[in-house]
């Protein structure tokens, strides 16, 4: 295929999926199915929290310090390469290694740190994190999982504006799988921090955002990232954010209606105005709050 026929290709498609933008998603809050017959969570007071995307384990350190004043053991371990500081890894974009890194390999990792702990735990992942837990989850390696702003596994898709902005830096056909992506200030404003001060969100740029490779975001398009959404298996949570453009809201409750035939629990919850960096935006202790119910309810 040329390139110029290629270009007209990613036009029409866009031009087609920006003419179906939806409006706001209604629904705030949604249970799934309520039976003793479901597995529950159980007694586990073990939590592994995952990173997402452009992101180290750092983003969860004022949350790991609110579960474990709970009685919970924590843990963030690192996405493979991302476990050097924010300034080591921004120097050596573009890093040809990190380029190489997969969704399979992100995988990996935490399979085999879960082996490694004395029980199963409750994973909570955001973002690309919240798709692995979910992974984890089908896997039987958790007690139970929340998924914040979740990557949508294959299948779940959106063809909102705000969505396919956010996202075309990394989505960019024209741009090689093989070259990592460092988010812009700009870029990271709309997709991430969008209604936050500008103070705030040149702060968190520069303290936590890190180069990514693209190889672990598009796979969400392929079977890489696929499931299966009617297996049994632990308690799931979603969560979305109203005003998120980088994983909206409608994307998180498509990602929900997924699992509609489930015999698992499996609940959905909005927070109108939440924004893609949530887990770091202020007042993060009202989710952290709903979550630690959510788990205590599902004992």
């Amino acid at each position: 295929m040329g390139l110029s026929t290629r270009i007209g290709r990613i036009l029409t498609t866009a031009a087609l999926l920006f003419s179906l933008g939806a409006c706001k998603l209604n629904v705030i809050e949604e249970e799934g199915p309520r039976s003793a017959e479901f597995s529950r969570i159980g007694n586990s007071q073990t939590i592994v929290f995952i990173h997402g995307m452009y992101l180290t384990p750092a983003v969860w350190n004022d949350w790991q310090n609110y579960f474990e004043a709970q009685g919970y053991e924590t843990h963030a371990p690192a996405w493979p390469l991302h476990e050097f500081s924010v300034e080591e890894q921004n120097q050596l974009h573009p890093n040809a290694t990190l380029g190489e890194l997969s969704l399979k390999d992100v995988l990996n990792q935490y399979r085999a740190f879960i082996n490694t702990l004395d029980e199963k735990p409750i994973a909570i992942g955001h973002s690309m994190g919240g798709l692995v837990a979910q992974m984890l989850l089908e896997e039987g390696l958790l007690s139970g999982a929340i998924a914040i702003h979740s990557a949508p596994p294959y299948g779940v898709l959106s063809a909102e504006p705000e969505f396919l902005k956010a996202n075309w830096p990394m989505l960019n056909p024209l741009i090689s799988v093989d070259e990592p992506i460092q988010l812009t200030l700009s870029q990271f404003q709309y997709g991430f921090a969008n209604g936050m001060e500008e103070s705030e969100q040149q702060a968190a740029y520069e303290e936590y955002l890190v180069p990514e490779s693209r190889r672990v975001g598009r796979a969400t398009t392929t079977k890489a990232a696929q499931l299966q959404f009617d297996v049994a298996r632990e308690p799931l949570l979603l969560i979305a954010g109203g005003i998120d453009r980088t994983i909206t809201a409608r994307l998180n409750y498509a990602n929900f209606q997924a699992y509609r035939r489930t015999p698992a629990i499996t609940d959905f919850r909005q927070f109108p105005q939440r924004n893609h960096w949530t887990i770091g935006m202020s007042d993060w202790q009202s989710v952290a709050n709903y979550i630690a119910q959510w788990i205590e309810a599902q004992r």
